[in-house]
């Protein structure tokens, strides 16, 4: 799971500054949403990427549907596979709260070693 998520931070990461975005975006809430399967919370994460694509001044209206329909993909085939019993699922903000240290540990690692590149870059 914490690989589902380093690989969307890395996919919001090298969107280029005058590219759109729309593509990446879908990209992240489709991982995002596959991730939220184990740990439900993970969808949160949603907001630093929507964050960091504003203040790169590439995020528009277009982004925020693509991740939006990002996450209804797999809302829309976690609820298809739910009705035909394939998959018992019961959604639970609480569940597998500690699937969040390691999630935590790598995305906290990734963004410190980002912050530091940058800041020894403009030096």
């Amino acid at each position: 799971m914490a690989l589902l998520a380093l690989i969307g931070a890395w996919l919001i990461r090298r969107i280029k500054r005058h590219a759109s975005s729309e593509e990446e975006c879908f990209l992240v809430a489709l991982l995002l949403g596959i991730g939220a399967y184990w740990l439900p919370s993970v969808v949160f994460l949603i907001l630093p990427a929507w964050a960091y694509l504003f203040y790169k001044n590439i995020f528009s209206l277009r982004s925020f549907l693509a991740s939006l329909i990002g996450f209804a993909t797999v809302a829309i085939w976690l609820a298809v596979l739910s009705q035909l019993s394939i998959i018992n699922y019961q959604l639970s903000i609480a569940h597998n709260v500690r699937a969040w240290i390691p999630t935590g540990a790598v995305l906290l690692a990734w963004l410190g070693t980002t912050i530091v590149r940058q800041t020894l870059r403009v030096r």
